[in-house]
């Protein structure tokens, strides 16, 4: 799925839906109160900037793919930049040989910005840097370093790594639904 970077994010038009990463179990659905654009939507014969990330930038980067996960859908997407596709002996959660992420996924990340705007990049923009030298818009990278996904988080909300979560907003488990 091709979108231009930072442009209005239109995926997904039913809100977003985090993900506690400590259980795995609950989530927390919102309509958000934040314009999102998106950033790292890559497509075979799409064009894309590439070259060198700020240092540091990478490790930055995996660390919030590591702490949150927003919009985890059913279905997974494969990288359509890699020259083979995946073989279905090989789980799609570990890197190929010769990369250092997956290459594919199965959800995205909301990474804030300027207040009143958040990032939406879908999880395998860690991939698209670190294996095929990918080159996010500055204020992307500007923003990841900017973000702790590990800092303090209301109690209420150990596991949803994203600052911007309504006071009204409910953990909810997914038997729920």
């Amino acid at each position: 799925m091709f979108y231009e970077d930072l442009s209005p994010y239109a995926y997904w038009d039913e809100g977003d839906r985090f993900s506690d990463v400590t259980d795995g179990m609950c989530f927390v659905s919102l309509q958000p109160a934040y314009a999102r654009l998106n950033v790292g939507w890559l497509g075979a014969g799409r064009s894309w900037s590439s070259g060198p990330a700020p240092q540091d930038f990478t490790d930055r980067l995996l660390a919030v793919l590591g702490a949150q996960e927003a919009n985890a859908m059913l279905g997974l997407h494969a990288c359509d930049l890699c020259a083979t596709p995946l073989p279905d002996s090989h789980p799609w959660y570990v890197p190929r040989p010769g990369h250092l992420r997956p290459s594919a996924g199965t959800g995205e990340i909301r990474v804030p910005g300027t207040q009143g705007t958040a990032f939406a990049a879908p999880l395998l923009i860690g991939h698209y840097v670190a294996d095929h030298g990918y080159l996010p818009p500055r204020p992307f990278i500007d923003a990841v370093f900017a973000f702790d996904p590990y800092g303090p988080w209301p109690a209420r909300f150990p596991g949803i790594r994203f600052p911007w979560i309504p006071d009204d907003a409910v953990l909810r488990h997914v038997d729920e639904e």
